[in-house]
């Protein structure tokens, strides 16, 4: 209960509300499930609000975890106090909770420890006290009583390693110390003597400085990479005298001879251990701070990426591109079932043969659209198809190919195309990529895809969880057509794991198509829990029942029912009927069970039954005059499409073969905080060509109004 008061408070929701969730979460259900289903339980909380009370739930639970492996070692070693126990038990944090713990963490022998195995203990504590007697008499009887100290300076030496350990394992000086890294901490970033050339990519950070706090995540690990690359060298570190003025302020009392013995105690304490110390706790800090602002945009981008527009059941011809090894073409249906495959080799002389292959392929399949892979030689295989005269109701688009190369060696390739070699499941990723891209987005792991931002540096685990939750909660957005997914994109459906996703498939295969959603109950490991789960989020087109075709919850079957009766119509008639829909009095349906928030869904889903929640697809087209990096001449405008959205900008393919950049300076003629406000991934712009540099491959963007006028 303290969990759930905590989360309350911490993120202003209703104890009911965290709680709801918390026991649901327990009980296997999934965020999506939750947000979609559970409305009034959860007071209709959104999967965004939903996953942030699950984390931290995790968090709060690691955090007693700790707690009690810090208590069981106190008490395992006798150490534990009433006072001791009552701060651990109410620190709220991590670090408040290392703090407690810092003085009675088992440690390697220390100059302290040593110091007062030689008796300097009470030596210490008289120096502290500040005292008018001289220190360097009250040194002479430690001299006398052990003969491992040999002179003053060893006595005071010792004293003052004692002190040092004191001051750094007091909860107040961290915690103070610690504050005042996170408000005036500074970076510094230098070059190791004799890298300047091979880490010419950190130029930037060679001699670098700014305010920690407000260094941009993308700068914090790109030097994060330089220091682990043995590039760069890095501290965060504040004004040395302004640290220790602060320690002073709490432990010096007077101007005395032992007064100073102190202030060289404390300036050794904070060089040699607290500043090292909370450093490394500020830039494991940093990190945690830009690894979740990085991992947030990467989840945003692949959100963007995996909704994309589909263009629906179309006959696809798809072409992997290519100079020496020709171009790889296949045909899909418009289910994506490969029918033909063939070999062109339009870039070489072949006496026209290649467009007679693509001629009769266009003809003999009545092909729809043709998807052309934006890799090596795209835009020339483009140029190739578009001199065809081809009919212009076929749409001729060019295709992130990001990660096919991946999926076409992968096991889920080799599962579905045993019979084909790399470069026909290529093809067929391209082509399956336009009819639908989460179907076949999903097949990939999502860091292959190209939208991410130091994505190998960021802490993995974390990187997972996320992108994981963006894929899940896509795939349970759009929802999925039960009879022809694949096991990828069925693993994904709430409730499902792979498991049962490959027993879907194999019980279709066996015993053809499904034809209700009960019959799922017969699945092998589709038990009555993971059909709650999953049943709303997986439709079947051919359903006899109007309702197995649409995203209403088979819990919700009879309230539909009833209503459709009461309107003294049948389901048929009924769904679809907007005049009818209309007029179904909402109020009449509330129950303890089933609230407005659900019953509203209902009609909106009786409107719309089984409604793609996607963009309607748009064509796109990059400049027919420009196909290399040396067409490129600063103040054209060119159109682009968004690869991949950053902290610091936006990358635009304008097909030249490399990505261009808007700079966030650069998006608006306006200040622009998040590249996220105005732009996101797939979308097409129109930018202006600032900068070109061909033998570096970079190209500055510029979104703004006042460079089309200049």
């Amino acid at each position: 209960m303290k969990i759930i008061n905590s989360i309350s408070l911490e993120m202003k929701l209703g104890q009911a509300q965290v709680s709801a969730v918390a026991q649901l979460l327990e009980q296997g259900a999934t965020i999506p499930f939750i947000a979609r289903y559970r409305k009034e339980k959860t007071g209709s909380l959104d999967e965004v609000v939903i996953a942030a009370i699950r984390d931290r739930i995790e968090q709060l639970n690691a955090l007693n975890d700790r707690k009690e492996s810090i208590l069981k070692s106190l008490k395992e070693r006798e150490l534990l106090t009433p006072g001791l126990l009552a701060d651990i038990q109410n620190a709220d944090s991590m670090i408040d909770l290392e703090d407690y713990y810092e003085k009675f963490r088992p440690k390697k022998t220390t100059r302290a420890q040593m110091a007062k195995e030689k008796g300097l203990e009470p030596f210490a504590i008289f120096l502290l006290n500040q005292s008018d007697h001289d220190p360097l008499v009250e040194a002479e009887k430690y001299i006398l009583m052990e003969k491992e100290v040999e002179s003053v300076e060893d006595a005071l030496s010792g004293a003052r390693d004692i002190i040092a350990e004191i001051i750094n394992e007091d909860v107040q000086i961290r915690g103070s110390v610690r504050e005042l890294f996170l408000k005036n901490a500074q970076i510094r970033s230098r070059v190791k003597k004799g890298k300047q050339e091979e880490g010419i990519k950190f130029k930037d950070y060679f001699d670098w400085t700014e305010i920690a706090c407000k260094a941009p995540s993308h700068r914090i690990l790109a030097m994060l990479r330089g220091q682990k690359e043995s590039i760069l060298t890095m501290h965060i570190l504040p004004g040395e005298e302004t640290a220790l003025f602060l320690i002073e302020k709490l432990y010096i009392k007077n101007q005395s001879r032992s007064a100073l013995e102190v202030k060289k105690a404390i300036k050794d304490s904070y060089k040699r251990l607290l500043s090292k110390s909370i450093e490394k706790e500020y830039i494991h800090q940093l990190k945690s701070t830009a690894d979740e602002t990085a991992i947030s945009i990467f989840a945003g981008n692949l959100k963007e990426l995996l909704l994309s527009a589909p263009m629906g059941q179309k006959k696809i011809l798809a072409i992997d591109p290519g100079f020496r090894t020709g171009c790889k073409v296949v045909c899909l249906d418009a289910q994506g079932q490969l029918v033909h495959h063939d070999l062109i080799f339009p870039h070489q002389n072949n006496d026209g043969k290649a467009k007679k292959i693509i001629l009769n392929i266009v003809k003999t399949y009545k092909i729809e659209a043709i998807a052309i892979g934006n890799g090596t030689a795209g835009r020339e295989t483009e140029a190739f198809i578009k001199g065809l005269d081809l009919d212009t109701s076929i749409h001729i688009v060019m295709v992130d190919e990001s990660g096919a190369s991946i999926y076409s060696a992968s096991k889920t390739a080799r599962e579905e195309f045993p019979d084909y070699d790399i470069t026909v499941r290529g093809a067929i990723s391209i082509g399956r990529r336009l009819l639908d891209p989460l179907a076949e987005l999903v097949k990939l792991d999502p860091k292959s895809i190209g939208v991410g931002q130091y994505q190998h540096d960021v802490d993995q685990k974390l990187l997972k969880k996320s992108l994981d939750d963006v894929v899940i909660s896509c795939v349970n957005k759009v929802g999925v057509e039960a009879n022809t997914a694949s096991r990828k994109l069925l693993a994904h459906v709430s409730g499902f794991n792979d498991t049962i996703a490959a027993n879907m498939v194999r019980f279709r295969n066996e015993n053809g198509p499904f034809r209700s959603r009960r019959e799922f109950l017969k699945v092998p490991r589709l038990g009555p829990k993971a059909f709650e789960q999953a049943a709303g989020f997986l439709r079947i087109h051919n359903a006899a029942s109007p309702l197995d075709r649409s995203g209403i919850h088979p819990e919700a079957y009879p309230i539909v029912k009833k209503m459709a009766a009461d309107a003294g119509l049948g389901m048929e008639d009924l769904m679809s009927n907007a005049f009818e829909i209309k007029k179904i009095k909402l109020t009449y349906y509330v129950s303890d069970i089933v609230g407005m928030p659900t019953l509203k869904d209902i009609v909106k889903e009786l409107a719309s039954p089984g409604r793609d929640p996607r963009k309607e697809f748009q064509a796109f087209s990059f400049d027919d005059t420009i196909h290399d990096i040396k067409d490129l001449v600063p103040g054209m405008r060119v159109p682009g499409i968004v690869t991949n959205v950053t902290a610091f900008g936006a990358f635009v393919d304008i097909g030249v073969h490399q990505d261009g950049l808007v700079h966030i300076s650069q998006m608006a003629d306006r200040f622009v905080k998040d590249p996220n406000e105005i732009v996101l991934v797939r979308q097409t712009i129109m930018a202006t060509i600032l900068e070109v540099d061909v033998k570096r491959k970079r190209i500055s963007l510029s979104m703004k109004e006042k460079e089309i006028l200049s």
